[in-house]
C-alpha cells in the first residue's frame, strides 16, 4: 500500500498554496499528515518544522481577497508520509 520508494522527502516548511514559494505539487501526489504537539492536525495550510509552528485558519473569517484568515500556532512539528 504504502510505497516508500516512489515518496519525496518532505521538505522543513510547506504551503499548500499554490502561489507560494514553499508549495511542491510532487510532495502532494500522496497522503501527508501533520503533527503538532503530538496531536494530528487535518487543517494545516502551511507547516515549518525547523521553526516549529503551522499555520491553520482562524475559524470563518476571510481577507478582502476571500480567502481564509490565518493564525500561527507554535509546537512540535512533524511531517509524515501516511
Amino acid at each position: 500500500m504504502n510505497d516508500t520508494t516512489n515518496q519525496p522527502s518532505l521538505p522543513d516548511r510547506l504551503s499548500i498554496d499554490p502561489r507560494s514559494p514553499y508549495y511542491n505539487a510532487a510532495i502532494f501526489e500522496h497522503d501527508i499528515g501533520i503533527k503538532l504537539n503530538d496531536k494530528d492536525r487535518s487543517d494545516v495550510e502551511e507547516y515549518c518544522i525547523s521553526e516549529g509552528w503551522v499555520k491553520v485558519p482562524a475559524g470563518k473569517a476571510l481577507d478582502r481577497k476571500g480567502n481564509p484568515l490565518m493564525t500561527k500556532l507554535k509546537g512540535k512539528v512533524e511531517a509524515f508520509y501516511r
